[in-house]
């Protein structure tokens, strides 16, 4: 008689993919791959090399996940292995290295308002036009929670660097929304 194994808790696939059964790990792949491909989309434009840091990352999932504490949750954890990862590839390829802009300028910022019809998507789409350093740093701030100090460490930067590229990128992105055609309202009649 055949039993068919069958992972349905997050425990159950975490012990399979521990003793590398191929159908848990392809279970949390599924999962987890279209966020965290999203997410590596955020870092790197290309979607061929997003998929390909995505996949990296599942490796080193794979390979990491008996570090896993249980003490968070566990796409947590694996978010921060994408993120590591993300970031180690944009330290590698030097055509995507970041551009990190010291000079004295800040972004300033002044009140606003976000159209009332922006979609997510489209938001997504301004980041993804960011500079690699501004882009990088807005990711991480504003849409992985990292505080300026924990940017600090993981792209040796200062802290007034991370608060000077979150201000300008906030800023671009502003300007970006004023002038881009989503910020028209639909008057009718």
């Amino acid at each position: 008689m055949f039993i068919r194994k069958t992972f349905t808790g997050e425990e159950a696939i975490i012990k399979g993919c521990l003793k590398g059964d191929l159908k848990a790990q392809r279970k949390l792949y599924e999962a987890y791959s279209g966020k965290f491909l999203a997410l590596c989309s955020r870092y790197v434009k290309d979607r061929d090399l997003a998929e390909d840091v995505m996949i990296e990352g599942f490796t080193k999932i794979f390979e990491k996940l008996s570090q896993f504490e249980q003490k968070g949750s566990l796409e947590g954890w694996m978010r921060k292995v994408m993120v590591n990862q993300a970031l180690l590839t944009l330290r590698k390829n030097r055509h995507l290295a970041m551009e990190i802009n010291y000079d004295g300028q800040q972004g300033k910022l002044g009140s606003y308002e976000a159209p009332v019809d922006l979609e997510a998507e489209d938001l997504m789409r301004l980041v993804q036009e960011l500079p690699v350093g501004y882009r990088t740093v807005f990711n991480l701030y504003a849409i992985e929670g990292y505080s300026h100090k924990e940017i600090q460490k993981l792209l040796g930067i200062t802290e007034s660097t991370s608060k000077s590229q979150l201000s300008r990128a906030r800023a671009l992105l502003q300007q970006k929304l004023n002038k881009s055609p989503l910020d028209k309202t639909n008057k009718h009649g």
